[in-house]
C-alpha cells in the first residue's frame, strides 16, 4: 500500500532509483530477483523511463534491454514512444531531461495529436464589405435580364437592410458609367423597391452617399454631374424623393462640391422646367416606350373597362401604371366624354374621377387641363352628342362644389384670340396658303420665293398667324427644319415682320402651347429654345421675353416656358450653345472665329474700307459673338493710336449689324480688362472714358453704362 504521503509505495521508490541511477552511470543493476511485477506499477499515472519486465536480471551481469511496453488492467498491452514518452491516452514521460519537446515526425509512432496547439488568429469579416459584394452580383444579373422581380426579391432575401443606402448608391454608380438603356433600369428598379424593400429615408440616405461621392465619380465618368442630377430629377418626378429633398441637401453639402453642382443642375435645369415631368421621364428612354397615340388608346380600353367592371381601385392603379403623369388631362377628357356618350356610366365616371383627385392621382392642374380641352370640343362634341354643351355645363358646378375641380377653371383664350375683327374664312384661307408656302419652303430653302410669296398674299396684320404656323410645324419636323424655321424668321425680320409681329406671333404660340403638347411631347422645350435663339439672333431683344410673359393668361404654361427661355440665353456661352442647338451655325470654334476677328481689324486697320470690314463681320455668321469685334476694335484703336477704329463701329451699328446688346457687352469685356490692358497702355483708362462718351453720343451702347457693375450688365443687356 502507498504510503500517505506520497503515491508510489516504498519498494517501487526504491527500484526507480537504481534504474535511474544505471541509465545515468551505465553502471549494472544490483542483483536482485523479481517474481513479478510490484503490485500497482502497471496501474500507476506516471510511467517511469525504463520499465523492467517479468524477467531477472541476473547478478552482476548489464542489464538486458528494456522493452518498451505497457500493461492496463485490462490486459492489453501498449507499445510506449521512444524515451518512455507514452501511448495514446498517455501523461507522457515522468522525467524530463530537458525543457523542450522534440517530436520525430518520421518515426513509425508518431502521432500527430502530440503536436503542440498553435493559436490561429481568426479571419473577421466586415458585414458590409460581404453586403457590397453581394449586391454587386444581383446588380449585374438584373442589368443583364431586365427581371424587376427576381431583383426585387434577391434584396429582399439577401436581408440586412440596414445598408439599404449602400445598394442605392451602388445601383447609380454602376449605372452611371453604362448607357441609357441600364440608366433607365436603374430607375425603374429603384422606383420598386421604394417603401416595399427600401424605406423612403433609406432612399434619401443613399441619394445623399451618392452626392458626397460625386467628386470622386466625376474623375472616371465626365458627365458624372450631368448624370447625378438627372438621376435626382427622375427621383423627385418619380415621387421617390420628396421636392423638399433638392432644397435640404444643397444647406449641407459643400460650396465646391459636385454634389452641390448636381443638386443644383436637377433643381434649375430639370425640375424648374415646364413640363419637367415629361422631360425628365424620357431623358433615357422612358419606362413606358408609348407614343401618344398609343397612351390615348390604352386610357379609352381602361375606361370601358371599367365602365363594364366598376372596379374603381383597379381603375386607378392602371392609370398608374401607365406612368404618364404629365399626360392625365387626356384620362379627364376621355372620362368625361365617354360619360356624355353612355349616360348609365356617368355615376361611375364621377366616382372615378373624385377618387383619382382626393387621392392625388390626377393633379389639380391636369384636372383643369381635362375640363379645359372638354370645353373647347363642345361644338364638335355636339354634332355627335346634341346635349354635350348642357350636360357639361351642369357637370363643371357638381365637379367644383364636391371639390375635385378647382374654382378657378374658366374657358381659355381662344387660339385666334388677336384678330376678332379680321373675317375667320380670311384667317382660315390664309392659313392653308401660308402651310403650303412654308412646306415649299422646307423643300426649295428659297428665303426671297418665300418673302415673295407673303408679299403676293398683302395680308401683314396676318403676320403672327404666319409665324405661329411656321413654327408649329417645323417643331413637328427634324432639327434641319427647326433651323431653316430660325434662320427664316431672322430673314422675315429684315425684311417684312416688325418686332410688335414677331412677340404677337410667339404669344400666339405660347398661349397654345399645351394643345400643342399633345401632339409634340416636348413642344414646351422646343419653343423655349426658338424664344432663346431669336434673342440671340437680335429678332427679339431680352426686354421682349418680359413683354410677352405680360401678355400671357396667368397660370399658363407658357409663362414657365418664357422663364426657360430666359435661363437659357443669360446662360454661361449661351449664344454659341443656343445657335448651335439644331445644327447650325458656321461651325467655327471660339478660337478660330478669335482668329479671324483679329485678321478681318488689321485688313481694316491697314486698308481703312468699312464696306469690306462689314461683309467679313457678316460673312462669320456669329452674331452672337460680335461683342468680340467690339472688344478688339477697342483695344486696337488703343494700341494703334488710330481712331479710325470707331468708324468701323459706327457703321456696323448703322447698319444693324452689331445690335446695342453686343455693343454693350463689348464695352462691358473691355472695362473689365482695363487693370491688365493699362501695363501694356499707359493711357487705357482714359483712352476708354473718351471711348465711352463717343458711344453714349451715339447711342451705341445701353443708358447709363458707365454706373453698371457686371452683374447690372447683364441683366441689362
Amino acid at each position: 500500500m502507498a504510503s500517505k504521503g506520497g503515491f508510489l509505495t516504498e519498494e517501487q521508490r526504491e527500484m526507480m532509483k537504481i534504474a535511474s541511477m544505471n541509465v545515468e552511470n551505465s553502471v549494472p543493476a544490483p542483483s536482485k530477483t523479481l517474481s513479478s511485477s510490484p503490485k500497482g506499477l502497471a496501474s500507476s499515472p506516471k510511467s517511469t523511463s525504463t520499465f523492467l519486465s517479468d524477467h531477472h536480471v541476473k547478478g552482476g551481469g548489464k542489464a538486458p534491454a528494456v522493452r518498451h511496453v505497457r500493461r492496463t488492467h485490462s490486459g492489453k498491452t501498449i507499445k510506449v514512444k521512444k524515451d518512455g514518452g507514452g501511448g495514446k491516452g498517455t501523461w507522457g514521460k515522468l522525467l524530463d531531461t530537458d525543457g523542450e519537446v522534440h517530436i520525430d515526425r518520421n518515426d513509425p509512432n508518431y502521432d500527430s495529436e502530440e503536436e503542440p496547439y498553435k493559436l490561429v488568429e481568426a479571419t473577421v469579416t466586415d458585414p458590409l464589405d460581404d453586403y457590397k459584394k453581394a449586391v454587386v452580383s444581383i446588380i449585374e444579373e438584373y442589368f443583364n435580364n431586365g427581371a424587376v422581380e427576381v431583383a426585387v426579391s434577391d434584396l429582399r432575401e439577401l436581408g440586412s437592410s440596414e445598408y439599404h443606402p449602400y445598394f442605392i448608391k451602388r445601383l447609380v454608380s454602376m449605372a452611371m458609367d453604362r448607357h441609357d438603356k441600364e440608366k433607365e433600369m436603374a430607375s425603374v428598379l429603384l422606383s420598386a423597391l421604394y417603401a416595399d424593400v427600401i424605406s423612403p429615408s433609406q432612399i434619401s440616405q443613399g441619394f445623399i452617399l451618392l452626392l458626397e461621392s460625386a467628386d470622386d465619380f466625376s474623375v472616371d465618368i465626365p458627365d458624372a454631374v450631368n448624370v447625378l442630377a438627372l438621376f435626382v430629377a427622375r427621383a423627385v418626378v418619380d415621387d421617390i424623393l420628396p421636392p423638399a429633398f433638392v432644397t435640404r441637401v444643397q444647406k449641407n453639402l459643400p460650396e465646391s462640391s459636385k454634389g452641390l453642382q448636381a443638386v443644383q443642375i436637377a433643381d434649375k435645369s430639370y425640375l424648374s422646367a415646364p413640363h419637367h415631368a415629361e422631360l425628365v421621364e424620357r431623358k433615357w428612354g422612358g419606362c413606358t416606350h408609348l407614343t401618344v397615340e398609343e397612351v390615348k388608346k390604352k386610357i379609352a380600353e381602361l375606361l370601358r373597362e371599367y365602365v363594364e367592371s366598376g372596379d374603381t381601385l383597379e381603375a386607378c392603379r392602371c392609370i398608374r401604371e401607365l406612368g404618364v403623369s404629365f399626360f392625365h388631362h387626356e384620362v379627364v377628357k376621355k372620362a368625361i366624354v365617354l360619360a356624355m356618350e353612355i349616360r348609365s356610366a356617368e355615376p361611375l365616371i364621377i366616382k372615378l374621377l373624385k377618387e383619382a383627385s382626393e387621392e392625388g392621382l390626377i393633379s389639380t392642374s391636369q384636372m383643369i387641363k381635362g375640363f379645359y380641352r372638354v370645353e373647347e370640343s363642345l361644338d364638335d362634341l355636339s354634332l355627335d352628342i346634341p346635349s354635350a354643351r348642357s350636360l357639361f355645363q351642369s357637370l363643371v358646378p357638381r365637379a367644383i362644389s364636391e371639390g375635385w375641380l378647382d374654382a378657378s377653371f374658366s374657358k381659355p383664350t381662344p387660339e385666334d384670340g388677336h384678330f376678332p375683327e379680321h373675317d375667320p374664312e380670311k384667317v382660315k384661307r390664309y392659313k392653308e396658303e401660308i402651310v403650303a408656302i412654308i412646306h415649299e419652303y422646307f423643300l426649295s430653302d428659297d428665303i426671297p420665293e418665300l418673302i415673295h410669296s407673303l408679299e403676293d398674299l398683302g395680308a401683314p396684320e396676318l403676320n403672327p398667324v404666319f409665324l405661329k404656323k411656321l413654327i408649329t410645324l417645323a417643331m413637328d419636323r427634324k432639327n434641319r427644319e427647326k433651323e431653316m424655321a430660325s434662320v427664316l424668321l431672322s430673314a422675315l425680320h429684315i425684311e417684312i415682320f416688325s418686332t410688335e409681329d414677331i412677340v404677337n406671333g410667339f404669344v400666339m404660340l405660347l398661349e397654345s402651347a399645351e394643345d400643342t403638347a399633345l401632339d409634340i411631347l416636348d413642344a414646351s422645350n422646343e419653343l423655349a429654345l426658338f424664344l432663346a435663339r431669336a434673342v440671340i439672333d437680335d429678332v427679339l431683344a431680352p426686354l421682349n421675353l418680359d413683354e410677352i410673359a405680360s401678355k400671357l393668361p396667368p397660370n399658363c404654361s407658357g409663362s414657365e416656358t418664357v422663364h426657360m427661355a430666359r435661363s437659357l440665353v443669360f446662360s454661361r456661352h449661351a449664344g454659341e450653345r443656343i445657335l448651335r442647338c439644331w445644327g447650325g451655325g458656321t461651325g467655327w470654334a471660339v478660337e478660330d472665329a478669335k482668329d479671324k476677328i483679329m485678321k478681318l481689324l488689321e485688313e481694316f486697320e491697314s486698308g481703312g474700307v468699312v464696306a469690306e470690314a462689314c461683309q467679313c463681320i457678316r460673312d462669320l455668321g456669329m452674331p452672337f459673338f460680335n461683342h468680340e469685334v467690339v472688344k478688339k476694335a477697342l483695344i486696337m484703336a488703343m494700341e494703334k493710336k488710330n481712331d479710325r477704329m470707331l468708324n468701323l463701329l459706327q457703321e456696323c451699328f448703322n447698319v444693324g449689324l452689331i445690335t446695342i446688346n453686343q455693343m454693350t457687352k463689348g464695352f462691358a469685356r473691355v472695362n473689365d480688362d482695363l487693370d491688365d490692358l493699362a501695363l501694356d497702355i499707359p493711357n487705357a483708362k482714359d483712352k476708354f472714358e473718351s471711348y465711352v462718351e463717343h458711344a453714349n453720343k451715339r447711342n451705341w451702347i445701353l443708358p447709363g453704362f458707365d454706373t453698371l457693375g457686371e452683374d447690372g450688365l447683364m441683366a441689362a443687356v
